[in-house]
């Protein structure tokens, strides 16, 4: 059966192209791999031999509104170490940060880009957690730390095969 199999690339339309070309590019180290200033578009990968892009920026998002046109880009690093990293500069910059959770199968860094749009890096654990989980994490933590926090969270869902859901636990009788 044909199938998906890994996420191919996210577009966004953005109001300063410009700005978002700065930040995927110079910030978050992605590579133009295409572009088109002149019809507002520039295409961006962090692995242009695996994907010819992951990120495609379009000149046209309205202003004097709030549409959620994306939910939130989410974007792999290498190490637990390049995510601290990143967290760091995220702080530097002065990026809204969100949210830092433990997934069990990653650790994620969720924050604002420029323009308000949810951005994720995050690091993909040794684990698998096939529920949905969202535990905070604190970076400055030791690795030993933070890995066994991530033992406990993918541990609680050890029996949830893929797609599957945790059954719910019944409630003390007599309370």
């Amino acid at each position: 059966m044909a199938r998906v199999v890994q996420l191919g690339h996210v577009g966004i339309y953005v109001r300063n192209l410009e700005t978002m070309v700065a930040f995927y590019h110079d910030f978050l180290g992605m590579q133009i791999t295409k572009q088109n200033w002149e019809r507002g578009m520039v295409f961006l990968s962090s692995d242009p031999v695996a994907s010819d892009h992951e990120i495609a920026l379009m000149r046209g998002r309205p202003e004097n509104d709030n549409p959620h046109l994306i939910n939130q880009i989410s974007l792999k690093v290498s190490s637990l170490d390049d995510l601290r990293t990143f967290h760091q500069r995220i702080v530097e910059k002065g990026y809204q940060i969100e949210r830092v959770v433990n997934h069990g199968s990653a650790i994620g860094c969720y924050f604002l880009d420029p323009e308000g749009n949810t951005t994720e890096v995050f690091w993909r654990t040794p684990r698998d957690c096939w529920v949905p989980t969202g535990d905070p994490v604190d970076l400055s933590q030791p690795d030993e730390v933070i890995l066994a926090e991530i033992d406990r969270a993918a541990d609680r869902s050890k029996d949830v095969p893929v797609g599957g859901i945790k059954p719910a636990v019944a409630a003390p009788a007599g309370g």
